[in-house]
């Protein structure tokens, strides 16, 4: 049988997409930070998220019949520690908004409203199968992932130095 630490290790080195997934209860707002965003489908639009059984994101969503999912961006690794920590006051310390009557990250490059259409069991986690009603992004945001224990961005969308032709040609001729 493979251990704990050993499937969580090799887990690290698999590069996810960050998001914050959110939902309003009471006229209070909840979310809880991701790592298992994944399309599922297109013919209906659907998405997957992964949440621990015992979240106390799941009844909100459940009751509320909703959620958000607000994709983030590249620097925004300060955001996902909040909403992954156990602190009460997550929406005290970011810029937020109801849309839809969920809430909605002021900064995040991508948002979805989406409506549970199964739970899935899996293990400690429950697979929530969602309908996406409405699509928004930020086209050509760079978007946080995370991998190997760290937060960053798809390489293609780091900023590197362009070198002048000049310098270019002086370095080829090195």
């Amino acid at each position: 049988m493979v251990s704990e630490r050993e499937f969580k290790d090799f887990m690290a080195g698999v590069c996810t997409p960050v998001a914050v997934v959110t939902a309003m209860a009471d006229g209070l707002p909840h979310g809880t930070t991701v790592g298992s965003l994944t399309s599922l489908s297109l013919r209906p639009p659907m998405v997957t998220v992964a949440l621990d059984r015992r979240s106390r994101l799941l009844p909100r969503i459940r009751r509320a019949g909703r959620f958000g999912v607000n994709l983030l961006g590249a620097g925004q690794d300060g955001v996902a520690d909040i909403f992954a920590s156990p602190a009460a006051d997550r929406f005290d310390q970011v810029e937020w908004y109801a849309d839809e009557g969920l809430p909605r990250l002021r900064d995040a490059p991508g948002w979805l409203v989406c409506r549970p259409r199964r739970f899935v069991a899996g293990g400690d986690h429950l697979l929530l199968l969602g309908l996406v009603d409405r699509v928004w992004g930020a086209e050509g945001a760079p978007p946080l992932v995370h991998g190997h224990r760290t937060f960053g961005t798809h390489s293609a969308f780091t900023r590197r130095k362009h070198l002048s032709i000049t310098d270019q040609i002086a370095a080829f001729a090195r």
